[in-house]
């Protein structure tokens, strides 16, 4: 993935204002609330997940209900198709943060 001329080959999360690579996960194909202090502390509107260039990568359905408790709303698809949407959120002035699987 490449996020203003840099290229990223590890999961990443994005803000509207910067760029944590590496991110690492509790379980490699499985999105823990764990994973997710540093965008918790965000507190966007709208989360964005990239789960994997095939999907690999699941939300169990107790993450879901935390995000959801928290009003944070959760897209998840494909990386591909994850990042545009990531971008039109933006765009729109949401205030968004995207959660990358790179691989998978």
């Amino acid at each position: 993935m490449t996020i203003d001329g840099k290229i990223y080959n590890a999961d990443v999360i994005i803000f509207p204002e910067k760029v944590s690579p590496s991110w690492w996960r509790k379980e490699g194909h499985s999105l823990a609330i764990e994973d997710l202090e540093e965008i918790l502390k965000y507190k966007p509107e709208v989360l964005v997940v990239g789960r994997g260039y095939s999907s690999q990568m699941r939300i169990p359905p107790e993450t879901r209900r935390i995000l959801q408790y928290k009003n944070i709303r959760v897209i998840d698809t494909e990386t591909g198709k994850a990042y545009p949407i990531f971008n039109d959120e933006i765009a729109k002035g949401t205030k968004v943060v995207g959660a990358f699987h790179l691989t998978c």
